[in-house]
């Protein structure tokens, strides 16, 4: 692969160095949303750099806003260390819950109060990288790209989950997730002059169709597909906490559940419900959008096996974004060599 340094300029005028060409191409990259299952994207990231492979153009949806900016700070190994020791009591310190809080149930206020303190907070227009965080304008319905000013406030909005975090006001706007407009923004990437796209969908394994396998013959055939049914109800919240599961154990006990009934009777968490319908329907967005407008090369971390917000399960994310790469070794080199 040949390789040359390079300059671009984006739609604001402003000309930023966006890293090195390939066969005299720009590589871009697409990180999409998916909750916990986004830390994978610190696994891809690290196996293409491996690889010799340094995306000049980084455009992050949700999850993929906070591992990209990670990256382009330069303190992506960082990141993966602070990941990978997060446990369920640790995430608490990070997301404050306030039942009165408008817009949302927790705020992620700390959270970037430490990334910002920890990897610095330049301005996005500054980075050596060209990078956008994708958010949505919550009542014009439109697809915002940050690319100026603040590198944490534009995550902090990119990763407004509606009903969980509190929106973002910005320029008189109220910000929420970005995956309710571009779940994998491959087309913002290709915006920024990006020749090759090479699209990381932590989610796109999620949605499996028909009930859960019931076999084990089911089960088997599932994980061929790499469509292992989700967890039980309980997993996602339960997970955060004994806080949670206690709680709701004292509920089952209340309804007269018997004592050794799983909890998942009791059906979805008002959260778990939440985010699992947000899910299905940024999978059908994602499929739409991309079949207009395809990536060169998609990469699918097998992540499906770990809940939404099982953040203390971030090794075993990084692992399987490093797997994916590896798999897919031999299709981002046709898609640089072509």
């Amino acid at each position: 692969m040949h390789e040359t340094k390079v300059f671009m300029t984006l739609p604001s005028g402003t000309a930023i160095s966006v890293g090195k060409k390939y066969n005299g191409k720009t590589v871009g990259i697409a990180l999409g949303a998916g909750s916990a299952r986004g830390i994978a994207h610190i696994g891809v990231l690290q196996a293409l750099r491996d690889m010799g492979v340094e995306p000049s153009v980084i455009c992050g949806c949700s999850m993929g806003s906070l591992v990209g900016a990670s990256y382009a700070t330069g303190h992506l190994d960082n990141l993966a260390e602070w990941a990978s020791q997060l446990t369920t009591r640790s995430i608490l310190h990070y997301v404050s819950f306030r039942l009165m809080a408008q817009g949302g149930v927790a705020e992620a206020n700390a959270l970037i109060e430490y990334l910002s303190a920890t990897f610095g907070d330049p301005p996005i227009e500054s980075l050596d990288t060209a990078f956008v965080a994708v958010a949505t304008d919550l009542y014009r319905g439109r697809e915002v790209w940050l690319q100026h000013g603040s590198l944490w406030d534009a995550v902090r909005a990119s990763i407004a989950i509606p009903g969980m975090l509190t929106p973002v006001l910005w320029r008189e706007r109220w910000l929420v997730d970005g995956a309710l407009v571009n779940p994998v923004p491959v087309s913002v990437c290709h915006a920024l002059g990006a020749d090759v796209v090479i699209a990381v969908n932590p989610s796109g394994l999620m949605v499996r169709r028909g009930p859960p396998p019931h076999t084990e013959a089911d089960e088997a055939e599932a994980e061929s597909l790499d469509l292992v049914a989700p967890e039980s109800a309980s997993s996602i919240l339960g997970r955060m906490g004994n806080l949670w599961q206690g709680a709701r154990q004292l509920v089952s006990n209340k309804l007269g559940v018997a004592k050794g009934a799983e909890i998942k009777n009791l059906g979805p968490g008002a959260l778990e419900a939440m985010q699992g319908a947000i899910m299905v329907m940024q999978d059908r967005i994602t499929r739409s959008r991309l079949a207009g407008e395809p990536p060169d090369v998609m990469l699918l971390p097998r992540v499906n096996h770990i809940g939404l917000l099982e953040y203390h399960r971030g090794a075993e994310a990084i692992a399987a974004g490093r797997e994916c790469v590896e798999r897919a070794q031999e299709a981002i080199q046709h898609a640089l060599d072509n």
